[in-house]
């Protein structure tokens, strides 16, 4: 008994059903042409993950029928083969008082023209960034189809993490499993779906093949790292992440003693993970929404250094603008270091000096301000001065502005609206500082998207950080160490630790106090920043929603 199956490990596209049916229907053909007669899609493959709120519209619904329906009938003449594809189903609405659900999230099984059969998730996720009981009821039922004498049960995504959907694939006579999934990429994530899916396949016996989902959507990352597991839970394939892929595997064996066998990518590091989810997470952003170019301001600076690499690993060179805005607090190094940059990865530099522009508005308000010393309101002047000449260079060129904030700036309002948060799109707004840095040296030691290797001087690594908004300014004269602050960030904010365990295990009580105050009262702000890339299981943004008035106090 054999049989070869391919996992569609594409990049589907959010609202474009034509454009995903056609794609879903071209590796087929590829898949067939090859020798496999089983093709899984990922999770909602028709419409792309997560079509939130349109998947309250008839139409969008109706249209999702329509790409099945398409599917179906452009594969009908390969007689042999048996297509999973994902899609909403059913109907779904909102009146003006409750949303009533009658939508499922479902994957068709097609075969010759036609659906032989259907499922609907059972379990749906409602934590972190997923909302699925908002669209969607849960499925009742149990799907096990049939392919070259092979008895195959299916589950999606969530159905996989609990025992009672597998376990009721295998009492309907499952011989193998199939998971079809739209699971946002986190670091390590991964490798957590494998150890999570070993425990599956180990309870019920059977062996499991997992077909994953590529590419950016909005704030969320998909990186593929679809894989397959023996019965015993040991790993049969593994494919690349990031990349798309129709990826192979090959079913062997007799009844009750499958064995799975494919290509096995290596194990890849977190850092190396993480590049790629922010390459793709830009790449797919400006793509799929058509911007022409992309423009940052380039400071001289450790996090404006990590953006314009990681956009030129995403869009190459000639697709991105940067621009120099010094102020007379600028120092001679940042100049230099800004420049040989931008000389290293070959984009387009610019350098407008923002002090006239400061010393007229210093002018214009005089009158208002006489009698008051200079303070952080001078020093945010010169960040949005900087803010509106991007937008400016936007709105005429049609790029979009790439933010070059950190989650450690993010969670305590060291950052300034209309200012340095001003933008379309927000690269590192989920890594904390000391992970800018590594990742800075990681990319310096590595050319992942040949772009050039060392692309970051390594005076902007090694030199304190500094917004340079007034003489002599450092970070460290506004916020603790970054080691202790990031610690704090991520056990409060990432973890829900409380401030008493944080106390208890050694960090400064003043610091653990300071810090949680501060992300507390930036709430305002981080309300008004673009969105970014999720790369943490926490980031601010689905995953972080707390009222910006509150009395609350822990």
């Amino acid at each position: 008994m054999t049989l070869k199956i391919c996992v569609a490990q594409l990049n589907f596209e959010v609202g474009d059903m034509p454009g995903n049916a056609r794609k879903i229907i071209e590796a087929a053909k590829a898949a067939y042409a090859d020798g496999a007669r089983l093709l899984l899609t990922p999770e909602l493959s028709i419409c792309g993950y997560p079509a939130e709120d349109l998947l309250l519209r008839p139409a969008f619904i109706a249209a999702c029928d329509d790409a099945v329906k398409t599917v179906a009938r452009e594969l009908a003449g390969l007689k042999h083969l048996t297509v999973v594809v994902g899609h909403p189903s059913g109907s779904s609405s909102r009146t003006r008082s409750v949303s009533v659900q009658q939508c499922h999230n479902s994957a068709s099984v097609l075969r010759g023209g036609e659906v032989v059969a259907r499922y609907a998730k059972r379990e749906l996720p409602n934590y972190q960034v997923f909302d699925e009981r908002r669209y969607f009821a849960p499925g009742q039922g149990v799907c096990v189809f049939e392919v070259a004498g092979i008895r195959i049960g299916l589950l999606i995504c969530e159905d996989a993490w609990f025992e009672e959907p597998a376990r009721l694939a295998l009492e309907a006579g499952a011989e193998m499993l199939a998971v079809i999934n739209a699971s946002p990429f986190h670091v390590g994530k991964g490798y957590e779906r494998e150890a999570m899916m070993r425990q599956r396949s180990q309870a019920c016996g059977l062996p499991l093949v997992y077909a994953h989902l590529i590419g950016g959507q909005d704030e969320v990352v998909f990186e593929g790292h679809s894989f397959a597991l023996q019965a015993d839970g040991s790993l049969a394939g593994r494919a690349p992440s990031f990349v798309e892929k129709l990826y192979s595997l090959q079913v062997e064996g007799t009844h009750g003693a499958l064995r799975l066998r494919g290509e096995v990518e290596p194990e890849r590091s977190p850092d190396a993970d993480l590049w790629d989810a922010l390459v793709l997470g830009v790449r797919d952003y400006i793509g799929k929404n058509g911007f022409p170019e992309v423009i940052l301001g380039l400071s001289g600076g450790i996090d404006s250094a990590l953006v314009l690499a990681v956009a030129v690993d995403a869009l190459g060179r000639d697709k991105v603008r940067t621009v120099m805005m010094p102020s007379p607090y600028t120092a001679d190094i940042s100049w230099i270091d800004a420049r040989e940059m931008a000389s290293r990865l070959g984009v387009r530099y610019e350098e407008i000096s923002i002090a006239p522009l400061f010393e007229g508005f210093k002018t214009a308000l005089a009158e208002q301000f006489r009698g008051r010393a200079e303070d952080t309101t001078e020093e945010n002047i010169q960040a949005r001065i900087r803010g509106t000449l991007l937008m400016a260079l936007s709105n005429k060129f049609g790029a979009v502005v790439l933010t070059t904030g950190n989650k450690s700036e993010m969670a305590t309002g060291y950052c300034t609206l209309y200012g340095d948060m001003a933008g379309g799109f927000a690269v590192i707004k989920d890594l904390a500082k000391t992970t800018v840095f590594r990742l800075a040296r990681w990319r310096n030691a590595h050319d992942p998207c040949g772009t050039g290797a060392s692309p970051i001087p390594e005076r902007i690594i090694t030199r304190p950080p500094s917004a340079e908004l007034r003489a002599g300014q450092t970070d460290q004269d506004s916020l603790p160490p970054y080691e202790v602050l990031d610690a704090i960030i991520e056990r409060y904010m990432e973890n829900d630790e409380s401030i008493e365990q944080m106390i208890a295990d050694g960090l400064p009580r003043a610091d653990v106090e300071r810090v949680t105050r501060l992300i507390k009262v930036n709430e305002y702000k981080r309300r008004q920043a673009p969105l970014g890339i999720r790369v943490t299981h926490r980031g601010f943004g689905k995953d972080w929603r707390y009222p910006i008035t509150s009395k609350f106090r822990a």
